[in-house]
Order: structure tokens, then sequence, then C-alpha cells
């Protein structure tokens, strides 16, 4: 009979019954959209602000001995300590490996030599990593400056490391440097073996001019290791920039770890944040010194934390406007069967079991609606997700559908069907059966 009763309510008050669920749709809808957003948020922020460049720098720790000279601070010469390029692997071994997207070794040189023409060159130079695959015996990371640096335009192609042999190397001119020298792809400059010289005799050809927007387009762009036989330092790194996903910083990530307890300090080494990332760095590289770049990790904190608040808000004011929905429906509904309630509990019913029979009514509602909203919301997180950050490529199911989401939305449209309907059903079961009957309601 219960269930009976039940099929007959949706039969006879359809309309009531989709003005409610259509109600609970476009807020689980609205929901699902921005918790799907939210899960991923961080991670397409990061991606978005990694063309602003690196949050954190690795520098030999070398550069920040203080060394008096009659009572004057002297600070080493730049160019006298370097990091190796071997321990780089090292980086794949911390505990937030997964966590780092990038990886940028640098070694500035000094070129002297001469091109094709004949024309002087006396250039500063890059060694960088171009299109490098970073391992330390499990999955390798594919990185390098062309990664870190989106922003870049080439005409022509990159160097290659692999074109490195003996004394030949690729390298690519900045644009105001190839402006000035008249260089294009396939020039060639010889390079050291001059009286006064001591850089490595080598020939480079030009691949490609480079537009970076800063003091590299007055730059010669090469792989390392050509910068490294150049300067005649093998496995030498000046620095390196590091782009890594990090959790925006508070007041515990700001805490020395040296200084905290035993338990506070596991805490802290294993949350995310810029300042662990680059401690647990520091412990892989020896001689190294590792700090996030404040400028790059406080912006996507203060992104994030806005964007996050704006989709909570979102979400809340879906949630309460589809509870006011319900609310009113179910009111409506139940005033229109007054005389059924009156007569079930004439008859017997007890108020819970009346209750029990308009909350299932609701709940079936809430578990349908729910489940649309939950498509039409990851439908619409993939098209927002499309339209903001321009993913590329095709949609397809696994990136469309976040499966842990559902019991969630679904949890969500029972509460939101529940409270809505909570209030109407008090006011029904608090009437006089009989006073109902005689009115004749």
């Amino acid at each position: 009979m219960f269930f009976r009763l039940l099929m007959e309510s949706f039969r006879r008050q359809r309309r009531r019954k989709a003005l409610a669920g259509l109600a609970i749709l476009l807020g689980t809808t609205a929901v699902t959209a921005m918790l799907a957003l939210a899960t991923t948020i961080g991670d397409r922020i990061h991606k978005e602000l990694a063309s602003y460049g690196a949050n954190i720098i690795v520098y030999p720790a070398a550069d920040q001995l203080e060394v008096k000279v009659g009572g004057v601070d002297v600070k080493p010469v730049s160019g006298g300590a370097y990091l190796h390029e071997g321990d780089l692997k090292k980086l794949r071994g911390i505990f937030w490996a997964n966590n780092i997207t990038g990886v940028s070794p640098e070694l500035p040189v000094r070129v002297f030599g001469k091109t094709a023409l004949g024309t002087d060159v006396d250039a500063a130079a890059t060694g960088l990593w171009f299109d490098h695959s970073l391992s330390n015996g499990g999955s390798a990371l594919k990185t390098g400056s062309v990664a870190m640096h989106p922003w870049w335009k080439i005409q022509g192609a990159w160097p290659q490391e692999s074109q490195t042999r003996g004394q030949h190397a690729e390298v690519a001119a900045g644009s105001a440097l190839a402006q000035r020298l008249h260089l294009k792809s396939g020039d060639e400059i010889q390079v050291g073996g001059h009286p006064g010289d001591a850089s490595q005799a080598m020939t480079l050809q030009v691949t490609g001019v480079v537009s970076t927007g800063d003091a590299m387009d007055n730059q010669l762009l090469l792989p390392l290791n050509a910068a490294q036989q150049i300067a005649g330092t093998p496995d030498a790194v000046r620095r390196v920039e590091i782009s890594a996903r990090t959790k925006p910083e508070d007041a515990f990530a700001r805490k020395d770890p040296d200084s905290l307890s035993p338990a506070q300090r596991e805490i802290w080494y294993c949350r995310p944040y810029a300042n662990s990332i680059a401690y647990q760095i520091r412990e892989a590289i020896p001689g190294a010194r590792a700090e996030q770049i404040r400028r790059v990790e406080q912006s996507e904190g203060t992104v994030l934390k806005r964007i996050s608040g704006l989709m909570w808000l979102i979400s809340a004011a879906a949630l309460l406007a589809a509870a006011f929905a319900v609310s009113a429906a179910m009111a409506t509904a139940v005033l229109e069967r007054q005389a059924e309630i009156g007569l079930m509990r004439s008859l017997g019913a007890s108020k819970t079991t009346v209750a029990l029979l308009f909350y299932a009514e609701a709940g079936l509602l809430a578990v349908f609606a729910g489940g649309l909203g939950y498509l039409a919301g990851s439908g619409l997180a993939a098209w927002l997700g499309a339209r903001i950050f321009e993913t590329g490529g095709g949609v397809t199911l696994g990136s469309l559908l976040i499966p842990v989401l559902f019991p969630v939305v679904v949890t969500l449209a029972l509460v939101v069907a529940i409270a809505g309907s909570t209030p109407a059903i008090r006011r029904a079961l608090n009437h006089d059966p009989s006073a109902i009957l005689r009115s004749g309601v």
C-alpha cells in the first residue's frame, strides 16, 4: 500500500513534482560544475601562472657566504660557485617529486668569435635544457626552458642537445642580437681558439631566432652541455628554475621546520608548500640553496583563494535557491493533499508513516534530479574549463565525469529536498485530522 500511494502521488501531481525536481536539478547542476572545477582549479591556475616564470629558484649556497675583509662584507664572485647537473636527477626522488612540473638549469658564459662574414662576436650566452628527459630510475619528466617559458617565440628550430658533438653545437640567437649581428638560421659562429681567449674552440650553427621579451633577446641560447664545453666547466650549473604545484602559503608554511616538534615538522614536511619543497630540494642537492619566488607563489595563492571563495558562494546560493523552490512546491503539494492526510490519520496512520511517505517522495525526486544534475553539471564544468582555461583536445568520458562527486551531489540533493519539505510536512501533521475532514478540504 505504501509504495502504491507513493507512485500514485507522482502520477497525480506531476506538475508539482516536475517543478520541485527542476529546482533540485538546477541547484545540483551548479554545485557539480563548481565542485568539478574546484578539484582541478589548482593545477589549471598553476599552468596559467607558470607562464610568469618559476616559483622556486635554486642556486649555490656559497653565493650566500659572508666574507669579511677589513670589516667590509665581500660577496663571492657569482661565477665561482656551481651546482652539479648530475645532482638534478635527485629532484625526482624527493617526497613531492610529482609536484615538480618543470626544471630549467642555466649556465651563463661569454662567447667570443666570428661569424662567417667576419663579424666579431662578443656576446653573453646561456646554456639551457631545451627538451630534456629528467629521470632518477623511475618515470621521466620531460622538461626544459621551452616548456618553462611558453611565451618564448622561435623563428626556425630550437637547438638540440644531441647535436652537440665534439666542436660542433647548435644555438638560437636572441632577436636583438641577431638583428645587430645580421644572424639568421643556417649561419655559423666560430667560437674560441683565439689568443687571450680561454674558451674552448667550437662551431655554433644558428638554428633559429628567438624572441623572449627580456634580456635574453641580446644573448645566444645554446644547449647546456655546449655551454659547459665552451666554459671548460663540465657538469656545472649556475642556477636552476623550478616550477612546482604548491599549496597556498599560510602562517604555518612560514614556520622554521628546525624549530618545530617532530610531529609538527612531519606535518609541515608533508604539505606541498613552496617552502617545504624548497627545503627538500636543499636536502637532496649538496651545496644548494633553494627559495620560493614569493611574487609568483603569492599571486597563485591569492588568485586560487578568491576563485575558490566565489565558487563556494555560487554553490551555496544555488542550493539555497533550490531549497526555497522545493519548499514552495512541497507546501503547495501538501496543501492540495490535506484531505488525503486527514483520511490517512483518521484510519490509524501515524504521523511518522505520513511523514515517511512525503519524505520518500522527496527522496526519490532528489536522487533522480540529483543524478541528472550531476551529469549536466559535469558537462557544464567541461565546457567552462575549455572556455576559461582554453584547454585543448577533445572531451573524453574520463575527463568529463568525476565519480567521487556523484555521492556528494546526490547527498546534497537529498539534504535540499528534505530540508525544503520539512516545514510543509510539519505544518500538515500538526492539523487535527477530524477538523480537516469536516472542513471538506
